[in-house]
């Protein structure tokens, strides 16, 4: 019942519980502060999606209401996916333009010639880019042309009222003969206040002809389907009012405004058709039914896989668990603690006799080296010599010897015999 009666809806949240098995379907829940609704975008949809979503990811879905029976509840099937972040802005955008162009504010019966102008009013920021890009066009191609400034913000909160405001006054005044709504290029949001839907109805209501150069040629305002003529960039606004191009100019932009709206038109229209056909193909394509039972099999293989991992896992840890207590309680496990702690005490008792040896050996090796420095063979091997007389006393003076006496001097390798030739006494 609800399937039929609801249709297709467009829903903002953000996603949690985001799944995408081997199948390729997606599975996951959008939700918000107050409640969550399941989800399935399956294969042949989110191929489409530029983005992998992510859990915490803000996004505008478009989907089908469907009952799921084996749960016995509602789910989304979701054909479309963008991201709120970036589509929000987008999405106003073309929401505003559908809503205006149904109010005919961009018909072509309502737009008006642009005029030879002798005084143009220029609507911008007084110290912006804009401004000096029109001024020197200005200069160079109707050095004659009289320019008044409307000052206005072109940028914030407050610059959509400033420029409504510039616009009334100038058509209050009535001292110029058209309007050049200007400012140089930004992102989305820096160009948002020309998109304001006062603003569009402002420019309609002028009695001035006004043209809109906004931005570069790639960015385009609801003010540029409004305006009566929509210049690519603000030197080219002030191109087409100020010379000999002004016709060509003007018919030029007319014409492809022309062709833009025509194309868009068409463009909108295929794509309304496209869309009523794909959604009564897919209620009653068989894949819908398929792709439900690829979903049912995609829960049972979830299902199933955590099963088993969780079995699986509390057996093992039951193993574990009894083979810990069985190698505890084996003897072969006593046995090698004692076995290790034998080899622990036969470690210490080694070292204890390795460090007694090193203690007496270095004892030792320092009594030799003491023993050594007083011999009198260490100073032999110094040049020094003993002499010893013929009763083979050491010869220490000269009286314990006389002429004529064998003598023997010892030196380091050996003796040498001597006789006493001379005594001189120092």
């Amino acid at each position: 019942m609800l399937e039929g009666q609801i249709g297709r809806i467009w829903l903002t949240g953000e996603i949690s519980n985001f799944a995408a098995p081997a199948s390729g379907h997606w599975y996951f829940s959008l939700k918000d502060s107050k409640a969550q609704v399941r989800c399935a975008m399956f294969k042949g949809r989110n191929q489409r999606v530029s983005f992998i979503p992510k859990n915490g990811q803000q996004v505008t879905v478009q989907a089908d209401l469907s009952l799921y029976e084996p749960r016995g509840d509602y789910q989304l099937i979701v054909g479309n996916m963008v991201d709120s972040g970036a589509g929000a802005l987008k999405q106003q955008f073309d929401e505003l333009k559908a809503k205006l162009a149904a109010q005919g504010l961009f018909s072509t019966e309502h737009k008006q010639a642009l005029p030879r102008p002798k005084r143009l009013g220029v609507i911008t920021s007084p110290s912006g880019a804009a401004i000096r890009d029109v001024l020197h066009v200005l200069e160079r191609r109707a050095p004659a042309m009289e320019v008044v400034i409307y000052p206005a913000q072109v940028q914030g909160e407050l610059a959509a009222k400033q420029l409504i405001h510039a616009i009334e006054r100038a058509n209050q005044r009535n001292e110029v003969d058209a309007l050049l709504l200007t400012r140089g290029g930004g992102s989305l949001e820096d160009l948002w206040c020309f998109n304001d839907e006062q603003l569009a109805h402002a420019i309609f209501n002028s009695a001035l002809p006004v043209v809109s150069a906004v931005g570069h040629e790639v960015d385009v305002t609801i003010a540029d389907f409004v305006a009566d003529v929509r210049a690519p960039t603000p030197s080219a606004g002030a191109e087409m009012l100020s010379g000999d191009s002004l016709a060509q100019l003007q018919q030029l932009a007319s014409l492809g405004q022309r062709l833009r709206q025509s194309m868009a038109a068409l463009l909108y229209s295929k794509q309304q058709r496209s869309q009523q056909y794909r959604y009564r193909l897919d209620k009653h394509h068989p894949s819908r039914q398929l792709d439900l039972l690829k979903q049912q099999f995609d829960e049972t293989g979830f299902r199933l896989h955590t099963n088993l991992s969780k079995q699986l896992q509390t057996r093992q840890q039951h193993i574990e668990r009894l083979g810990h207590r069985l190698f505890q309680a084996t003897p072969a496990q006593r046995v090698a603690l004692d076995l290790a702690k034998t080899e622990q005490l036969q470690g210490r008792l080694h070292n204890a006799l390795n460090t007694v040896l090193n203690n007496h050996t270095q004892r030792w090796q320092s009594l030799a080296s003491q023993l050594n420095a007083i011999s009198p063979l260490a100073t032999l091997e110094r040049g020094y010599s003993i002499s010893r007389n013929a009763q083979h006393t050491i010869v220490t003076k000269v009286d314990q010897v006389t002429i004529d006496e064998p003598m023997s001097v010892q030196v380091s390798d050996g003796v040498i015999s001597a006789t006493v030739n001379q005594i001189e006494k120092s």
